[in-house]
């Protein structure tokens, strides 16, 4: 979210990506549902035109390998996206984006391009990000450990590069 805030690239969802990523967690047993509602609260507030809506229209004239996956690039049409982050690669066939103009991007190399192409901005917004992480407070290389665990190799390896920034 505070990449989002850098300036370097504009984020998008819709509620039904919200609901994905809710549901997901809520799985893991962690988290309470009236947690994540203040997380997607919190997103929308902060991001206020991220959201996007009336795409329902485009759904059903796509097709890809698993249907469930179409609202996410009906949204990314709708608002003209460039890319679909996202971990799920093989669902988004790269063959099936050209004809929309649209990338799909790992989100590990989607952050190491966008610190590669603007370090200062954003090990500022990392480092706001890690010390915002109050419970607990987390050292450099315990937050590295942590994206590391995340599937963010890539990242947390340029980032090593400016550890004095964060």
């Amino acid at each position: 979210m505070r990449l989002s805030h850098t300036g370097l690239f504009k984020a998008y969802w819709t509620d039904r990506i919200h609901d994905e990523w809710m549901q997901a967690l809520l799985r893991s047993g962690v988290y309470t549902r009236e947690a994540l509602e203040r997380v997607r609260d919190l997103m929308d507030s902060h991001v206020p035109d991220a959201k996007v809506t009336d795409y329902e229209g485009l759904i059903n004239s796509i097709e890809l390998p698993d249907a469930d996956d179409r609202h996410v690039l009906a949204a990314a049409i709708k608002c003209k996206a460039d890319a679909i982050v996202t971990f799920n690669l093989k669902d988004f066939p790269q063959d099936i984006l050209n004809t929309y103009q649209l990338e799909i991007i790992h989100p590990d190399d989607f952050i190491y391009y966008q610190i590669d192409m603007s370090p200062p901005v954003c090990c500022q917004a990392i480092k706001q990000q890690r010390l915002a992480l109050r419970n607990p407070a987390m050292t450099i290389e315990q937050f590295l450990s942590c994206l590391q665990k995340q599937q963010l190799p890539q990242t947390v390896s340029k980032l090593k590069e400016f550890s004095g920034l964060l």
